[in-house]
């Protein structure tokens, strides 16, 4: 299914006496979703670091061995989806250094590097096939090699960031949290045991029994050692958190900004009733971000919801090539339609949003070939128009559906009996906060962060 590819993401811990390799593992499972290409964690125990990082999901990466050999009182783990550079092993987090002194998770994306590689090249140091992860790393490591400490070197290296960095360092006796000037990627904070846990998403909190604090505010280094946590502002921040958090690629039991993303699913379903309410006998969702959207439509609608369709829980991520035949099933290998929810009936399908448009093309083919009389589709967010640079894996705007058409031609495409998008308006209404905390580039093209020689690739 060709969706959007999530961001990545990050999970910290510090914590005398607790299990944090195996803390880490089960707060990395709870963030699969942001990430299936590589996991990996690395631990120290003040003396030594020791790491290990795999391609896979989380379960198919660690067992009970490699857990018990990743000793310590720290540990940084990280769910990857490739963004800018490559899928493979070499590009999986944790970065360690070579010296084995320090390590970086990295959630986000710089748009550019030419800073930091200028930066390196002052020191004599190249790394041309490096992505921006590791290019961080190497810049922070190269002041630290000149005996400065780790926050003045995150301090120094700071403004050469030029991008998106929910970022979190470890070195072998302290833990770093850092966020982008303007908060584009998630990171919060919660307390255990006397210890202290960093995450992309609350949601890693409960499954561990840490206690949410709250969030790393933008351009702010928390540090994490021996005496405590201590906080520096280092810029003051702007917060534009990136609203496909809400839309999409946040689970629905986390919290953003104070609010609840379930909560605020279910307000888009309601506000898309209110724009526009269709004369349907059903309302199924595009499992498993619309549910909430599928939801609060029904209710506002008074149309009955119904899981329509069933995902395979299971084809998620597999390293068996499907042979011919399966591949060209498309959507169907991993949604299978309820039959009597369908036959006969004039659906509404509710999803997140569109990209390309090539599986909804098919959801909605695979609606009328069950009996649908009608199949109106809903989209909870307004048309993506334009690309994106700070880490989702959004493709060239000239791959975006609604950059070459109108919403008519969208519905013809697709094969819609109607085609209906939540308006701007009422997706940040829906919100209940203020327009200026989001990044809503990928909708209007305004981008918060400077994309330096890549601007050329937006057209408006």
């Amino acid at each position: 299914m060709q969706k959007l590819g999530e961001k990545c993401a990050v999970f910290g811990i510090y914590g005398k006496g607790l299990d944090v390799s195996r803390l880490a593992f089960f707060g990395l499972y709870s963030l699969q979703h942001r990430g299936q290409e590589n996991s990996g964690i690395a631990t120290t125990d003040g003396e030594e670091m020791f790491c290990h990082k795999g391609v896979g999901l989380v379960a198919q990466v660690f067992n009970e061995k490699i857990i018990q050999s990743l000793p310590g009182y720290i540990a940084v783990g990280h769910n990857r989806y490739s963004t800018s550079s490559g899928a493979g092993i070499e590009y999986a987090h944790p970065i360690e250094v070579s010296d084995k002194s320090m390590t970086l998770v990295h959630n986000g994306n710089l748009p550019s590097t030419t800073l930091l590689v200028n930066f390196l090249k002052t020191k004599g140091l190249e790394f041309p096939k490096a992505s921006d992860s590791m290019i961080i790393t190497e810049a922070i490591h190269s002041i630290v090699k000149e005996g400065k400490s780790i926050e003045d070197a995150v301090e120094q290296i700071f403004p050469l960031m030029t991008g998106s960095f929910s970022l979190l360092i470890m070195t072998k006796n302290k833990l770093i949290a850092l966020r982008d000037q303007y908060g584009v990627r998630p990171l919060s904070i919660a307390k255990l045991n006397g210890g202290f846990v960093f995450a992309s998403e609350t949601c890693a909190f409960h499954p561990i029994g840490a206690n949410f604090i709250r969030d790393v505010n933008p351009g702010e280094m928390v540090v994490v050692d021996e005496s405590g946590l201590k906080i520096k502002q280092i810029v003051k921040g702007i917060q534009k958190l990136d609203i496909f958090e809400f839309v999409y690629f946040s689970r629905p039991d986390s919290v953003l900004l104070g609010k609840s993303v379930y909560d605020i699913r279910k307000k888009f379903g309601k506000r898309l009733a209110e724009e526009y309410l269709i004369d349907a006998d059903v309302v199924i969702p595009i499992p498993e971000t619309s549910i909430p959207v599928a939801i609060g439509y029904a209710a506002a609608s008074g149309i009955p919801f119904e899981m329509g369709l069933i995902k395979s829980r299971y084809i998620h991520r597999t390293f068996i090539e499907p042979e011919q035949h399966i591949r060209e099933q498309g959507v169907k290998l991993k949604l299978a339609p309820l039959k009597e929810m369908i036959e006969n009936k004039r659906v509404i399908v509710v999803d997140d949003s569109i990209v390309r448009g090539t599986t909804s093309r098919q959801i909605v083919k695979m609606l009328f070939e069950t009996g649908a009389k009608e199949v109106h589709f809903m989209i909870s967010c307004p048309p993506v128009k334009y690309p994106d640079f700070y880490g989702i894996d959004l493709p060239r705007q000239s791959d975006l559906l609604a950059s070459k058409m109108n919403v008519e031609e969208m519905n013809r495409y697709l094969g819609s009996t109607s085609l209906n998008f939540l308006s701007y308006d009422g997706m940040i209404q829906s919100t209940g906060l203020d327009e200026s905390l989001f990044c809503t580039s990928c909708f209007n093209g305004k981008y918060p962060i400077d994309l330096r020689e890549r601007a050329d690739e937006v057209t408006y």
